[in-house]
């Protein structure tokens, strides 16, 4: 919860959530004088009630769970804006009509007309100009985005990781009095999807290679210690040769998610977990996915949304129908609030409702993965009657149909550690030739299966004990980036197009280099 106080006086309260909240804090301020402004969150250690992921409730760190982050870690701010303001935006974007939505909600602040003038542009071209009356306090636009209209190329205005191009918008609000409120905001023109047991980007088919992203820094822990960190962070993970992240029971800062769209890196949003299942855990979580849903919807960089991992927060989901009952409200909850991006209903195993069937997998031998998902037969073989993490996979009612099968956490590699070390990653290894090798056995095991749709590598960075990263706390890659970047890229076979797209980018990697 967070409270704030104008000179002692208490002028607003908020529980849980992400969603911005505003205080009217004018009664407390008296003109020409100088007031103390204080805002306090409060956050219970030890409450495995609330929301936490990997932030550990105990005083130190034990098995997977991390330091805790104590304080206001991301972004805070106040403004000023006038009677008449926005409050929040929603973009929508439909590639099959070439249209991109827009839904604009404001205060009055009274009777007095109000105009909103939304102005878009395209690589520095302005291609809309529209000013019209908003009667209420909600306004609703579409606006064509057609490649050949605008005489462009499709891959210059479709959104996607080779080509993160960003519609550029300004909206204001207009009265009598002139320009009430403004802001800036972008925009992605793009489309996702899963049928026929793919994942579909813009229409045409993309096999994920994803990175675990835990999102802990060595010194300042969930907060990053800079935006050009966070920037950073989405250049290393490309350079690595993903095309995403699943971002690991944490929601992410903003910037992060700002560098995806602008940098071109699909991410997985998922919400931290809560430990135990009780009606206060419930309602907590449920109010702050809510939150979640409406701050980070208009992001073109998120393709899925993932409210539970591995039964966390519903720990008896396979005997006790009423977490059951829980877990399919909130596959469903989710789609409600935003029908155009996939849902994974539980990440790792006791899946029911699910559009994609996201498995995790940690053995340590690439035979192993070739037997369970090397072919179509070994994959249901394997999601019926094989546990790989000692849980069953698909509960009973669960549906099987088209979904994709995606391998969300596997390797978990760690140089062997030094006596005593606490905690060395799901499989070790002795020397950098050893790294590279078993990091290319297991995922060759994967991308060479005609029925895997993608992969989520554990993980991106080394994070406190768990030494299991391609690069360690500090950022820094383990054996050459170039070769990790190299078995990354493997072309899928489950993916028709992924060794033309491969031939594709290496013709122009090597025009650029050749330029160079």
């Amino acid at each position: 919860r967070a409270d704030v106080w104008v000179d002692g006086q208490h002028v607003a309260f908020h529980e849980g959530g992400h969603t911005p909240f505003s205080a009217d804090i004018t009664a407390a301020l008296r003109p020409g004088q100088v007031h103390t402004l204080v805002v306090r969150a409060e956050d219970d250690p030890q409450d495995i009630a609330q929301p936490r992921g990997k932030q550990d409730w105990r005083p130190e760190p034990h098995a997977i769970w991390y330091h805790r982050t104590t304080g206001i870690w991301q972004p805070v701010w106040i403004e000023v804006v006038g009677a008449a303001h926005i409050v929040d935006i929603r973009w929508t974007p439909d590639l099959t009509r070439n249209v991109l939505g827009l839904t604009v909600s404001l205060k009055r602040g009274g009777d007095a007309t109000v105009r909103a003038r939304i102005q878009l542009s395209l690589h520095g071209t302005q291609f809309a100009d529209d000013l019209c009356l908003v009667p209420g306090t909600s306004l609703h636009r579409e606006f064509a985005v057609d490649h050949a209209t605008l005489g462009l190329e499709r891959q210059q205005v479709q959104w996607s990781p080779e080509h993160p191009n960003l519609i550029e918008a300004e909206i204001s609000l207009v009265t009598a009095d002139g320009v009430s409120d403004a802001v800036r905001s972008y925009a992605g023109l793009r489309s996702v999807g899963v049928s026929h047991g793919r994942f579909w980007l813009n229409h045409s088919p993309l096999f994920l290679r994803l990175a675990l992203e835990q999102g802990y820094w060595p010194d300042t822990h969930l907060a990053a210690p800079s935006d050009s960190a966070l920037r950073e962070e989405v250049e290393l993970a490309k350079a690595l040769g993903f095309n995403g992240v699943r971002v690991h029971q944490k929601v992410e800062d903003p910037r992060f998610l700002y560098w995806c769209d602008r940098l071109g890196l699909l991410v997985w949003g998922e919400m931290p977990s809560v430990f135990v299942y009780t009606r206060e855990a419930i309602e907590r979580f449920t109010r702050e996915w809510i939150d979640v849903l409406h701050r980070d919807v208009s992001h073109p960089c998120i393709i899925a949304w993932v409210p539970l991992n591995e039964s966390w927060g519903v720990p008896n989901l396979l005997n006790d129908p009423a977490q059951r009952s829980y877990a399919r409200a909130l596959y469903h909850l989710t789609h409600a609030l935003d029908a155009t991006r996939p849902v994974i209903g539980n990440d790792g195993w006791e899946l029911m409702d699910s559009d994609i069937h996201a498995v995790h997998d940690y053995t340590f031998d690439g035979r192993a993965l070739r037997e369970r998902y090397g072919t179509q037969e070994a994959v249901e073989h394997t999601l019926r009657h094989v546990q790989p993490q000692h849980h069953v996979i698909l509960l009973p009612e669960a549906g099987r149909t088209d979904q994709p099968v995606m391998i969300t956490e596997f390797g978990g590699l760690s140089f062997r550690p030094d006596q005593g070390t606490a905690w060395f990653g799901y499989g070790t290894v002795r020397t950098p030739e050893e790294f590279e090798a078993k990091y290319a056995e297991l995922v060759t095991a994967i991308v060479d299966s005609r029925s895997v749709a993608g992969f989520c590598y554990t993980q991106l960075t080394d994070t406190l004990q768990e030494t299991n990263g391609l690069l360690t706390e500090r950022r820094v890659p383990k054996i050459d980036a170039a070769v990790l970047r190299a078995i990354t890229e493997r072309v899928a076979s489950a993916t028709p197009g992924d060794a033309v797209d491969t031939l594709r980018m290496d013709a122009v990697t090597a025009d650029k280099a050749a330029g160079e």
